[in-house]
């Protein structure tokens, strides 16, 4: 009875893997896939509170970026600077770690959370993508519980996905600001020619007008620039 309780486990375990894989390549936003992931953490390991950790790396803190918790205490809780309680431990080195009573564990930084929500257990793994850690996943327990190898390894294959996913967004975000500065240049030079053609004036001076009016009407220089491009294309099309 005991093997086919565990082929179950490892079946359910598997089955989690997968689904985060395949909640990765569905296009979801990145917060509502950030919170899938934690549920279905939560689901296979059993887990009274999954949280998932971001880096940011201006601030050198961890920050809560998602968790199923309805615990209003947790959810609120203050950042944690990196090397600092379990989870900061764990992203600065870049090893896991497991606790099995963090009420007892000086290490962990919000024991008065812990004994108000009833969390004993953490299992803390690091998020990484070829070997730069963007953050943790967490997972409580409300009793004691000895994490297994098989389980800190499902664990760890959760929050590589997740760490793969949410490079994947920033990389894609990059790209997106990338392509839009590149628009906007595009935009300004087409603006300065047509504004230094209409005035007769330099293009440097088009330039230094489209700048002066973005700084008197609070608009972006792109906001000009597209007013100015426009006006042109009505003008053409009257002509």
């Amino acid at each position: 009875m005991k093997k086919k309780d565990n082929y179950r486990v490892y079946l359910k375990q598997i089955e989690a893997i997968s689904k985060v894989a395949n909640l990765i390549t569905s296009g979801l936003y990145m917060e509502e896939l950030l919170r899938l992931i934690v549920r279905v953490t939560a689901e296979v390991m059993n887990s009274k509170i999954s949280s998932l950790m971001v880096v940011d790396p201006e601030r050198k803190e961890l920050v809560v970026r998602a968790t199923q918790s309805i615990s209003e205490a947790y959810n609120k809780k203050p950042n944690i600077k990196l090397g600092e309680g379990i989870a900061g431990i764990v992203a600065k080195e870049n090893k896991p770690v497991c606790v099995l009573d963090i009420k007892e564990d000086s290490r962990y930084l919000n024991r008065d959370i812990a004994k108000k929500e009833g969390l004993c257990s953490l299992a803390s793994v690091p998020m990484a993508v070829k070997g730069r850690v963007i953050g943790v996943l967490n997972c409580y327990t409300s009793k004691k519980h000895k994490f297994t190898k098989p389980e800190l390894d499902v664990l760890t294959a959760l929050a590589n996905q997740a760490a793969v996913a949410i490079e994947n967004a920033e990389l894609d975000m990059r790209a997106r600001s990338a392509e839009e500065a590149l628009h906007t240049r595009k935009l300004i030079e087409r603006a300065k020619e047509i504004l230094s053609q209409e005035a007769n004036i330099l293009p440097s001076e088009a330039y230094r007008l489209i700048q002066k009016q973005s700084m008197d009407t609070r608009k972006s220089m792109r906001e000009i620039a597209e007013a100015i491009v426009l006006a042109r294309e009505i003008k053409d099309k009257k002509s």
